[in-house]
């Protein structure tokens, strides 16, 4: 099969781009990215992964931050629309998995009114490579038998409206995606509800990239480990006894002054 046989014209792939290492992309997402015609991208999207957008490929950024979105999300919905109609070979790629608080629905919804064939790449979610490159499980037999996914992104004025005594329940790990702004607030709450406030947590900052930081310490102190991350900065939290993680032979933690 030749690569832009991958993508039917007029048919649209939402594949997975990882963290932002290319190297943790799939075998396939990278085939579909080399079959494309036209690459819409998000802001998440490490820029290793868009260097291997063959020249040629027209790109086109749809990226979205906090409280900056350059496209609204029916704005990207036409977007993809109107090329898959053109019959082109489409490709929208998004940063970690498409399905992971990735708003994918949205979009197949959108394209499968109009009849539009589409098809899904996964790809590495943020907190599974944060955990790695921790050193840490986000599950552990004994003491973390499940795990819990939840975003802290808001739109403006809108207060974090989450379970907290279900997610301040011991025995799991929590995983709160975009949680930097709201750090403080999601460490009372879960004290407030129960969470010991000597739980181990993880902030993991830029995760996969040369500028990758992994902060640890205590629930008690989420609001100051975030203290120094830029707005610019993507951040994942992960809290429980599983993220505490297993120092390497001859590793000394950069953290424990944090943890005091």
């Amino acid at each position: 099969m030749q690569q832009n046989e991958l993508i039917a014209p007029g048919q649209v792939w939402l594949v997975g781009a990882g963290p932002g290492d290319p190297d943790l992309l799939t075998r396939k997402a990278e085939k579909l990215i080399a079959a494309a015609e036209i690459v819409f991208y998000d802001a998440l999207v490490g820029p290793g992964v868009l260097d291997l957008i063959p020249e040629g490929v027209e790109r086109v950024s749809v990226g979205k931050r906090s409280g900056r979105h350059s496209k609204a999300q029916e704005s990207i919905n036409d977007l993809l629309l109107a090329a898959a109609k053109a019959g082109k070979r489409v490709v929208r790629l998004k940063g970690g998995d498409p399905s992971v608080f990735g708003r994918s629905a949205e979009e197949m919804e959108h394209l499968a009114a109009d009849g539009i064939s589409f098809r899904i790449c996964p790809g590495i979610t943020t907190a599974s490579a944060a955990a790695a490159s921790g050193h840490a499980s986000l599950t552990l037999r004994g003491v973390a038998r499940g795990l819990t996914l939840v975003t802290a992104h808001l739109k403006a004025g809108e207060p974090l409206k989450l379970d907290w005594e279900t997610l301040a329940r011991p025995g799991g790990t929590l995983g709160i995606y975009m949680g930097r702004a709201a750090a403080g607030e999601i460490s009372r709450q879960l004290i407030a509800a129960g969470r010991d406030p000597e739980t181990p947590v993880m902030v993991a900052v830029n995760v996969s990239l040369p500028s990758e930081r992994l902060i640890r310490g205590k629930l008690s102190a989420l609001a100051f480990l975030v203290a120094t991350i830029s707005d610019e900065d993507p951040t994942l939290l992960l809290i429980g006894e599983a993220v505490a993680g297993t120092a390497m032979p001859g590793e000394v933690a950069a953290s424990v002054a944090l943890q005091a």
